[in-house]
């Protein structure tokens, strides 16, 4: 019974990744291509069937030594073969057409879902059922893709093979009769019936073989991206690593992951051996079994010789047909992994934008440019509170710096201002998420050239000179030249480095309120005192919210408020005090 849900469930699983693609704004292309592959496919089937009565007509003419009708039954064959030829690529090549639009609309979906009110965070920070997301949309959406659609013709194919193949076969084979227990015993069209039992019998046993092959692929991709995971971690670190010379630590990280991964991929290699043997032996004992069968009418001078190869090419085809479970059993034991990964991936996301959106904190659109917090309570993940009941209001024009001590809440703080952290009560007005930038103690900087780093998130632009003079008052001019060059900049540039391009960037946008979460930690006194300078006389309607421990900030803001971690409560404090 457990056996039976399951299945429905995967096909339920298997049908909901599937509709969205069939009810979008493209299906009337899938369904043209789609129609097409099915017109394609059919015209394959039939050509098989001419192919079939043409095996019956040429050995008849050996038999016979018909010399004529020899050459031109190959005459015969050599256009059957070049109509096959013609359906059969264009049946493929419209395939693969399919796949890249589905797999293209398919991931772009994933990928709106995936960024959409910063799910990708949310998921990292607060979600524990999904690994490697990175994984479910590049790999896992093209494995389903292609897998699906595969299947999908695989088993229309197989059913028309069948009912061509089914009624050619029965007529052919005749009735076997015999006695048993002195009782007369006639089976019409045996070799149907036939078929059909060594058909069932070898689906069984590769069900029997192959089960577990679904769970052990399911654990080997996560394997997989797990492995490759540590080591790309390790690259975007390799310089904390080399300081600490932890290679080894990182290296025995590396070899565990990886033997957890050959262990498992051991056992897939032993059960794909086990269903080769029974593949092996099944096919090969298909090939002569209907001949068999069938040599007892031949030798009776029943059927020709052309008939027998009939016969043989007939009961191949319907076996073929009723044996495509076992043929694609070890891709179909991937494919429902994969249905696995994408349906709980999709699943992960709805859970986490539910559990996880800020139901209890009412965040508002503010009507003024007032940052106003009411009665706010601010927790971690596990349900200990930072900040209990809360109030206070940021006025634009008056700079304020955050102080505490160290995990009192100053940067759950801004990610609560943000909007990007879930466990949080009471009223927020805020200004719109546009008019805000949040600048962290590293800043984020996208591949690409170095001045789509200075112009991220993209939604202003600027002058390569206007460019130039920015970066020479943020002390970082001498980069000036590799403007337009593409990089990895986050690990081309040092930290005090990527600190002053962040500079640049919020000069270049000028927010209402700047949010900056030590962001001037790695830039000497002269150069942070520069740079807020700049923003103080350059952005003059920018407000400036700094968290950070250093006395040097007091200077270049009005106010300072204060976080209690012991009370878990927040007051105003005079700077002269700190």
């Amino acid at each position: 019974m457990k056996k039976m849900d399951d299945s429905v469930r995967f096909l339920k699983n298997v049908w909901a990744l599937t509709k969205s693609y069939w009810q979008s704004e493209e299906k009337k292309k899938a369904y043209l291509l789609l129609l097409a592959i099915v017109a394609l496919t059919l015209g394959v089937v039939f050509m098989l069937v001419q192919l079939n009565q043409w095996y019956n007509i040429f050995y008849s003419a050996l038999q016979n030594y018909e010399k004529e009708k020899i050459f031109s039954e190959l005459f015969h064959f050599s256009w059957l073969a070049f109509i096959y030829i013609i359906l059969a690529v264009y049946a493929f090549y419209l395939q693969q057409v399919l796949i890249i639009n589905w797999r293209r609309w398919l991931t772009n979906r994933y990928i709106d879902e995936w960024l959409e009110h910063k799910t990708y965070y949310r998921l990292q920070m607060f979600g524990t059922a999904t690994d490697n997301p990175d994984q479910r949309i590049s790999e896992d959406v093209r494995l389903f893709v292609e897998y699906t659609l595969r299947f999908g013709i695989g088993i229309l194919k197989a059913f028309t093979t069948f009912a061509s193949f089914v009624v050619i076969l029965y007529n052919l084979s005749g009735p076997l009769q015999f006695k048993l227990a002195g009782m007369d015993i006639h089976i019409p069209g045996y070799l149907v019936w036939t078929a059909l039992l060594y058909s069932i019998i070898g689906t069984w046993l590769t069900y029997k073989v192959g089960n577990r092959l679904v769970g052990l692929n399911f654990v080997q991709q996560k394997y997989e991206a797990d492995f490759r995971f540590a080591m790309m971690r390790m690259r975007e670190n390799a310089e904390s690593v080399a300081f600490y010379s932890g290679e080894g630590h990182e290296g025995s990280v590396f070899k565990k992951r990886f033997t957890l991964l050959l262990d498992n991929f051991w056992n897939i290699i032993k059960k794909q051996k086990q269903l080769t043997w029974l593949n092996s032996w099944y096919s090969q004992i298909a090939i002569i079994f209907p001949l068999v069968v069938a040599m007892p009418r031949y030798l009776a001078k029943e059927i020709t010789l052309g008939g027998l190869m009939q016969i043989s090419s007939a009961f191949g085809r319907v076996q073929e047909s009723l044996s495509y479970f076992v043929d694609m059993y070890s891709s179909i034991a991937e494919w429902q992994a994969v249905v696995e990964r994408l349906t709980g991936f999709g699943l992960h996301m709805q859970q986490v934008k539910q559990e996880n959106a800020q139901k209890d904190l009412d965040r508002k659109i503010s009507a003024s440019e007032d940052i106003i917090a009411r009665e706010m309570d601010v927790d971690l993940p596990d349900g200990s509170s930072v900040l209990k009941q809360v109030s206070f209001t940021l006025e634009p024009g008056t700079n304020v710096l955050i102080k505490g001590v160290s995990g009192s809440g100053k940067s759950t703080l801004l990610r609560v201002l943000a909007g990007i952290w879930p466990y949080a009560k009471g009223t927020l007005e805020i200004p719109s998420d546009d008019r805000i930038m949040f600048i962290p103690q590293r800043p984020y900087l996208p591949l690409g050239t170095l001045k789509e780093s200075l112009l991220y998130p993209g939604t202003k632009t600027r002058t390569d000179e206007e460019l130039k003079e920015l970066m020479d008052s943020c002390s970082i001019g001498y980069l000036y030249e590799k403007l337009y060059i593409e990089a990895d900049w986050s690990h081309v540039l040092s930290v005090g480095e990527q600190q002053r391009l962040a500079f640049v960037r919020a000069l270049i946008y000028k927010p209402l309120w700047l949010f900056l979460d030590e962001a001037s930690s790695a830039l000497d006194e002269e150069t942070e005192a520069r740079v807020y300078t700049l923003l103080m006389t350059d952005a003059p309607s920018t407000t400036l919210v700094s968290v950070g421990h250093r006395s040097t900030l007091s200077k270049y803001h009005q106010n300072v408020l204060y976080l209690d971690k012991e009370n878990h409560s927040l007051y105003w404090k005079e700077k002269e005090a700190l």
